[in-house]
């Protein structure tokens, strides 16, 4: 029985060994993943991207393949340094990607004072998400589904909208991906915690995508009701 007792506290001490350095490796590399972001943010930011506006429906496949075609080669490559190398590379494009909002947002005059407060709801967010997601004792994984299915129905709404141009509906898609988002945050990191992500960059493609779509959703939010053309 000693002999029980002692190897299940060993299986049980390993377990949770490995769920730190899996959350441990997710936050530096998330944090890492910022460094790229925030350079292709600035580069995008100078460039002339008005000819995505010219073929609007073209823009959204191409980047939709790119996007996608890039998550798959991350997750093929997730349990070798290459998977490291092509987030990191992924989390940059995504930062060009920011370019023509920022552009719009930079419009306003209180502009980069929008940005700062978007990207600060962003952090306390995260960090509340965080520690309700460590401490609570409940198993959040019979929400996957759930996410599953709300994210189909939200991309959905995305593409219906290119051809809509609703103001109403696109207000209705971003306020849904700020619920959406937050909820994917909280999903993840207590599945870090139980065990059921093992491996960091797959855990840390999920937060950064996450963190991207709930700070872009804030930030037009913010440009939306308190952006200031004076």
């Amino acid at each position: 029985m000693d002999q029980q007792v002692r190897t299940f506290g060993r299986q049980v001490f390993g377990t949770q060994s490995i769920q730190n350095a899996v959350l441990r490796n997710t936050y530096w590399l998330l944090a890492l993943s910022l460094i790229p972001t925030m350079i292709g943010a600035v580069i995008g930011t100078n460039l002339d991207l008005s000819f995505m506006r010219t073929s609007p429906m073209v823009s959204i496949i191409a980047i939709m393949a790119i996007f996608y075609g890039w998550i798959f080669a991350i997750e093929r490559n997730r349990e070798s340094s290459l998977g490291v190398v092509l987030l990191l590379g992924f989390t940059g494009f995504m930062g060009l990607l920011l370019g023509p909002l920022f552009q719009h947002i930079l419009g306003f005059s209180n502009g980069a004072q929008l940005i700062m407060m978007a990207a600060g709801g962003t952090a306390v967010s995260f960090f509340g998400l965080a520690a309700f997601a460590t401490n609570a004792k409940r198993d959040l994984s019979n929400t996957g589904k759930f996410l599953m299915v709300g994210g189909i129905v939200i991309m959905l709404a995305v593409v219906a909208n290119i051809f809509l141009q609703s103001p109403v509906l696109q207000l209705v898609v971003v306020g849904a991906f700020v619920i959406f988002s937050t909820m994917m945050i909280a999903f993840q990191l207590n599945q870090i915690v139980r065990g059921g992500e093992t491996n960091y960059v797959s855990a840390t493609l999920t937060l950064y995508v996450s963190i991207y779509n709930l700070f872009t959703s804030l930030l037009q939010l913010l440009g939306i009701f308190g952006g200031n053309r004076d």
